[in-house]
């Protein structure tokens, strides 16, 4: 089994221990890490802390990920999902929240904002080439497939 080291900063105390909401989910919840509630205006998007710290197998990255209801019913996502915590790094794991709803989303401390998903990194080699092989798809990108 691999093992993943998890600190919790001054921040984080007394709110959880990494954890996932059932036995079947596939990511552990994060949740907000602040004192004080903030409100995440429409259009508007905020770092919020999550009060740990994580360090990976060099084999291992860890996505962060939306949480399927706070975007359904508020239009609330992960800015740059999803998003990339690399093994090397070892500062506060942190969520770009954006509110793409109407109105303003509240976050307050201690309430789950999104989750984490650890993945095991493939073994590859990059090897430089003058020629790739073709395909009947070639270099059509961007919907050359068709929209249906």
């Amino acid at each position: 089994m691999n093992k993943i080291l998890f600190k919790t900063l001054e921040n984080g105390k007394s709110l959880y221990k990494l954890q996932k909401a059932t036995l079947g989910s596939a990511g552990f919840d994060l949740v907000a890490a602040i004192a004080d509630k903030k409100s995440l205006k429409p259009n508007e998007s905020l770092l919020i802390p999550c009060g740990f710290s994580l360090e990976l197998p060099s084999t291992f990255e860890a996505q962060v990920r939306p949480r399927s209801g706070i975007a359904l019913k508020n239009q609330v996502t992960v800015l740059n999902s999803p998003g990339t915590i690399d093994s090397d790094y070892r500062g506060e794991v942190g969520v770009i929240l954006i509110n793409h709803g109407k109105k303003n989303f509240n976050v307050e401390r201690g309430m789950r904002i999104a989750q984490i998903i650890f993945q095991k990194l493939p073994e590859i080699e990059i090897i430089e080439s003058e020629n790739l092989s073709k395909t009947v798809r070639d270099k059509g990108g961007f919907g050359s497939t068709g929209l249906d």
